[in-house]
């Protein structure tokens, strides 16, 4: 068998064709295992994760509530899957926007301390939805308001989720966002129709 030759290629093809496959096993079988370190989230409510709606409806409503109102962060837990991030795009004046990966104990760290002072509602107000098998992308356009009854949201942005179905439930596997502002607009076709 020469290196350039037909016979050669085929046999290069079947090798990698076999460690790819192989590779792809191994990685199903460590799919739900947590990373090192990681405890495991706790269980979810099953009206919580019955249904797409179901989960995106928590989320919203698991952040949400008057200042000093304490969450319910194993809840919040409870809808995602292990290894999963929730990524915020940062703006600062003069430089590069960058992406913050968080995990979910990350989120809860951070937005913790800012929910005792100030009052916190998003709610959804659109979405788009794109599904391939158990694989299910979400651009959730959210308004965000300091009091349920304010007549007016101090930031709106976009949610980009996605979710996997397992055939049992869903899981929130990445939420990545960025809020709207002056120079970025968020598009008619993500806006209430």
């Amino acid at each position: 068998m020469t290196h350039g030759g037909p016979r050669y290629w085929i046999g290069v093809c079947a090798i990698a064709t076999l460690l790819l496959g192989l590779h792809g096993q191994a990685l199903e079988a460590d799919a739900w295992q947590p990373a090192p370190g990681q405890a495991e989230a706790p269980t979810a409510r099953p009206a919580d994760v019955a249904s797409l709606d179901a989960i995106l409806a928590s989320l919203y409503d698991v952040i949400s509530g008057p200042a000093k109102a304490p969450r319910d962060w194993d809840r919040f837990r409870s809808l995602f899957s292990p290894g999963a991030r929730l990524i915020p795009i940062s703006r600062r004046p003069g430089l590069t926007p960058e992406a913050r990966v968080l995990s979910p104990d990350d989120y809860v760290e951070r937005t913790s301390k800012v929910f005792e002072q100030i009052g916190f509602f998003e709610k959804e107000v659109a979405r788009r939805v794109e599904t391939y098998a158990g694989l299910t992308h979400v651009w959730s356009t959210y308004e965000s308001r300091r009091a349920a009854a304010d007549p007016a949201p101090f930031a709106r942005g976009i949610n980009s989720i996605q979710l996997l179905n397992d055939g049992t439930r869903w899981w929130i596997v990445t939420v990545f966002w960025e809020s709207e502002g002056p120079e970025r607009a968020i598009p008619v076709e993500y806006l209430p129709r």
